[in-house]
């Protein structure tokens, strides 16, 4: 439980737990177990793809695999593919008239088709069994976090904390997944992943906190439908803006589609913004960032052994720095301009003590570091801790491309996966109508 909690700690930098392994060549994956071709399946001939370029079309394919979990093999249906959602039922409207005044068509209406990889335990899907709809955040990121580094079937071998080597990379069964207790849908947002945005006004029409959350919802009841799991116990799984979607996806689920939901899980929760240490320097006179993140800034200075007094436990310290960020510390930012000289001093050397930046440059900060300055100055100016994962570093430059590495060491990997995922997966991914 200890080495448990300790890595919660360690990747929750800003509100994120999301570990850096989970950004990896992940995509590569799906090439394993969801990309085969259906009997059915046709491939759309050029006279079709030109006819349907203003039009999206939905797809799918299915295969079968297995993977081994403790010892047990754990068969499963793995179903790639894109559906197509609207902004409303097109059937609600008269259609329009086929020409305006100056004799051009209708602008075609918005809307999207969202890809989606769906993982179902057994040779058969099973009605009764749980489902769960898991999506990462950006806003504006795929699902191929969750999806390929973290709870699918299968993920890609990783280093543990530092940049993984380059190619070729191991595909490896995901002893974390969750397809033993709920099958698993992993939808990208729209605009993401495979999937594409058409018709008029498509941006505002899909990207906007409500207009997203309804997108989300006309997928999941028509994923609902299609698969006869209305049902189902039915389960929300979403990481970072991900968890701010879910409040107002399951608003919409409720209040709108008469779903009734089992349960949200919420991984590196973003429900209120003015708790992040990305930029409270914004927003003066909110001091509650500084408190919330100074355990997280113990946690990552212990496990680079840059504490002036490191302690041998981990639990012991986030208590005392818990306890200290409730009391002292925000009686001294809530005490602003009148805190004293002396006091100051006093409090600067405890951060000191608890974070390893010097007790000067915490002075010169008015006792308020943000997250960007905790990962620029830890390990001197050269070097920067991740942001999503802490224990990560990188070398630092004037682009920042030491943060981007220190929070997605394998984007490489990623990218090759990516592209094998798109050549074995052409054919249902041009099927709604599009060439990519």
């Amino acid at each position: 439980m200890t080495k448990f909690k300790a890595g919660v700690m360690l990747c929750s930098l800003l509100g994120a737990t999301a570990a850096i392994s989970i950004c990896v060549a992940a995509e590569h994956t799906a090439t394993e177990h969801a990309a085969a071709e259906t009997a059915d399946a046709k491939t759309p001939s050029s006279t079709e793809l030109s006819e349907s370029s203003r039009l999206l079309h939905d797809a799918q394919q299915t295969t079968q695999g297995s993977i081994t979990v403790q010892g047990r093999a754990i068969p499963y249906q793995a179903e790639a593919g894109v559906l197509v959602v609207h902004v409303k039922d097109p059937m609600d409207d008269d259609p329009p008239p086929p020409h305006d005044e100056h004799g051009n068509p209708p602008p075609p209406p918005a809307q999207a088709s969202m890809s989606y990889v769906a993982y179902f335990r057994g040779d058969k899907e099973d009605p009764h069994r749980p489902i769960t709809f898991l999506y990462n955040g950006g806003p504006g990121s795929s699902t191929v976090w969750l999806h390929m580094g973290a709870f699918g079937p299968k993920r890609v071998r990783t280093a543990d904390d530092t940049h993984s080597a380059a190619a070729p990379y191991r595909v490896v069964d995901n002893e974390y997944s969750l397809l033993d207790v709920t099958d698993l849908v992993f939808i990208d947002a729209p605009g993401t992943g495979f999937g594409h945005l058409r018709g008029a006004d498509k941006e505002k029409a899909f990207w906007g906190v409500d207009q997203d959350a309804h997108a989300f919802a006309n997928f999941i009841t028509e994923f609902l439908s299609r698969h006869k799991r209305w049902n189902s116990p039915k389960y929300l799984f979403g990481e970072s803006y991900g968890t701010t979607r879910s409040a107002a996806l399951s608003s919409i689920l409720e209040n709108e589609k008469e779903l009734d939901l089992n349960g949200i899980i919420l991984l590196s929760q973003v429900l209120n913004f003015d708790d992040g240490a990305d930029a409270p320097q914004f927003n003066p006179g909110v001091d509650l960032p500084y408190m919330l993140a100074l355990p997280t800034y113990a946690a990552t200075a212990w496990y680079h052994h840059k504490l002036p007094n490191q302690p041998a436990a981990l639990e012991p310290l986030l208590r005392e720095v818990e306890s200290f960020a409730l009391n002292e510390y925000a009686q001294a930012l809530a005490a602003g301009a009148s805190l004293s000289p002396e006091r100051k001093s006093q409090i600067a050397a405890k951060l000191h003590e608890y974070t390893g930046l010097p007790a000067d440059y915490i002075e010169r900060a008015n006792l308020r570091v943000n997250g960007g300055e905790f990962e620029k100055n830890l390990l001197g100016s050269e070097i920067t801790t991740g942001r999503l994962d802490t224990r990560f570093s990188a070398r630092s430059d004037e682009q920042g491309g030491g943060i981007r590495s220190a929070i997605c060491g394998d984007l490489l990997g990623l990218r090759l996966g990516v592209q094998r995922l798109r050549a074995q997966h052409a054919q249902v991914w041009r099927q709604d109508g599009l060439q990519g």
